[in-house]
């Protein structure tokens, strides 16, 4: 199978519901002439035109309500946030509308709208432009929320999201762009709410989010060099949640390391560790239920510090470590 980019993965799978579905049209900021704040709609102009690449000013609420209404009145919009920190401008229309609306109209209108926003650290793009929100997304009912790590994921997951008849959010990682996998020319959906293996193991479950499922997978590498067998689980969408994957693997292995790079205090890694000790999985825990997350701070400008600021490959093998020789 061919080996594409997790850019180009998401470029084409909004190219071919654009194909297929005359009512999918992108909206955003530079997303047109420009190709998009990472070149994500590089070319999109000149084959769809400015009928449906509508470029906006810099009006992050502006543009998820311009999507909110198209949604409303039977179009499929992609509304594209250029860095996840001005979700917190789109606020209003996403969580306070697109989730609701459906709800408070008793079902007899839909809100099928995506909004695709880039995330996270790496790039030395400082404070402003570097955040990690998905938890704040997770935390409304009316919203799901989407988080590939690999392009055949991406791929599948956003034709899905586009699909879908409710808002989706979806988050992609800017270090995750030039990423390659193997991914099939022709369209297929990857069902929101599914988990995925990225891989198997029996001594200690890793769930990991976006970059840091790359991360962990480094790491499970040098683990098994040391015996330690490390199976990972990528939600791949935490709402929906699959949590029988999740529940499954920690009865399997005993023991559970969550991994994200959003901080600890409120983020996702606690939800999971809700989830898991709720369930029958707690009587198959060996130890107690860690997190690894990004530290308590703004991600700062200095490389070295951005660095230090979220896990790395280093940070997820000691606590792997920490964790095989741990007992309840």
């Amino acid at each position: 199978m061919r080996e594409i980019s997790y850019l180009e993965a998401v470029r084409e799978a909004m190219t071919q519901e654009m194909e297929r579905d005359p009512r999918v049209f992108l909206i955003g900021e530079d997303i047109g002439e420009y190709g998009g704040a990472f070149q994500v709609s590089y070319g999109m102009l000149e084959e769809f035109g400015h009928e449906r690449i509508l470029d906006t000013p810099i009006t992050e609420l502006g543009l998820t309500g311009a999507a909110t209404g198209a949604a409303l009145i039977g179009m499929r919009p992609i509304a594209e946030i250029m860095f996840m920190d001005f979700t917190t401008l789109a606020s209003e229309q996403l969580v306070n509308q697109a989730a609701k609306l459906r709800y408070m109209f008793g079902g007899q209108s839909t809100v099928p709208m995506v909004l695709r926003t880039p995330a996270g650290s790496g790039t030395g793009a400082a404070e402003h432009h570097s955040q990690s929100f998905e938890n704040w997304f997770v935390h409304v009912p009316g919203l799901k929320v989407a988080m590939p790590s690999t392009p055949y994921d991406a791929k599948g997951l956003l034709i899905s999201s586009i699909r879908d008849n409710n808002p989706v959010v979806f988050i992609e990682h800017k270090l995750l762009y030039k990423t390659k996998g193997e991914v099939p020319e022709e369209p297929y959906e990857i069902p929101l709410g599914q988990a995925d293996i990225k891989r198997e193991g029996k001594d200690l479950t890793i769930i990991a989010t976006a970059i840091m499922v790359k991360k962990s997978q480094e790491a499970a590498e040098q683990l098994a060099q040391e015996g330690i067998d490390v199976e990972i689980v990528d939600p791949r969408t935490l709402r929906p949640l699959d949590t029988e994957t999740i529940v499954n693997s920690v009865k399997k292995t005993g023991k559970v390391l969550i991994v994200h790079e959003a901080v600890k205090t409120g983020g996702f890694g606690g939800e999971l560790a809700g989830v898991i000790a709720e369930s029958e999985a707690f009587g198959y825990l060996e130890a107690p239920i860690l997190r690894l997350a990004g530290r308590e701070v703004p991600i700062p400008y200095n490389r070295n510090l951005e660095r230090a600021a979220v896990p790395q490959v280093e940070d997820i093998i000691e606590k792997a470590r920490q964790l095989a020789t741990l007992k309840v």
